[in-house]
């Protein structure tokens, strides 16, 4: 069999959350690559190679999979979530794209998985029900000011949105100066979705409305959600439901 690519999301986390067609590409790689934590997730076999490596080296792990696949080599490339979603699939088309010409006719796929987002949202109802957006808040590939102008941007068109790498122990100013600029610009004291480890034993949920947050309720393992103006709260015996309606009035 000739060699190819495939880039897979591993899910939010729990193992039954893995798509079937990763799996099957899963069985039948012959090479893993990924970030340590990732790679430590598929189950070492016969015949398969595990290449983990840190989360900051993604255009070196591209390379070596590109290389590895124009060998003849069966690689799967593993994201967590969805590849395609602020993961390594933009990083191995990149790593093709400056790379030799004839990377360019390797098979490479993109195999979907559940995003952290997504599987978040699920859990406290359906906050992503209209138009919403989705932000990094790590600053290592982008500069803040820009970060900062798109969350600005963000609560005037009254999106929802999501939050991926909110508050890193090196950076934690950051989500710091998120909630800041939340509470000046929403206008509103909208529901909040702090959402540790998703689909995990020690998954936690917590809504908070806005003015309410401080930046200790997130880390790297959680994903924030915050409403538009339009997001109810449903209460209930138990969790309350937490969703944004699918129209706006005019």
């Amino acid at each position: 069999m000739s060699g190819w690519v495939k880039i897979a999301g591993l899910g939010p986390g729990r193992d039954d959350l893995v798509t079937p067609e990763v799996t099957t590409a899963l069985e039948q790689a012959t090479d893993i690559v990924g970030y340590i934590p990732y790679v430590a997730r598929v189950a070492e076999r016969p015949g398969l190679t595990l290449h983990p490596s840190d989360n900051r080296v993604e255009i070196d792990r591209s390379n070596h999979a590109l290389e590895m696949a124009a060998e003849g080599k069966r690689v799967v490339v593993v994201s967590s979530g969805d590849p395609g979603v602020f993961a390594m699939a933009a990083a191995v088309f990149e790593a093709m794209e400056a790379g030799p010409a004839d990377w360019r006719n390797l098979s490479v796929e993109v195999l979907p998985g559940i995003t952290a987002m997504l599987a978040a949202s699920a859990r406290a109802g359906a906050p992503l029900g209209h138009d919403f957006c989705a932000i990094n808040l790590s600053d290592n590939l982008k500069p803040w000011d820009l970060i900062e102008k798109r969350l600005r941007l963000a609560a005037e068109g009254d999106f929802a949105m999501a939050f991926y790498n909110p508050r890193s122990k090196s950076r934690p100013e950051g989500f710091v100066r998120t909630l800041e600029v939340l509470k000046e610009a929403c206008g509103d004291d909208r529901p909040v979705i702090f959402a540790r480890a998703v689909s995990m034993p020690d998954e936690v949920i917590k809504v908070v409305p806005l003015s309410q947050t401080t930046p200790e309720m997130a880390d790297m393992r959680t994903m924030v959600i915050v409403g538009s103006s339009r997001t109810r709260i449903v209460e209930r015996d138990g969790a309350p439901i937490i969703y944004t309606p699918r129209s706006t009035p005019a």
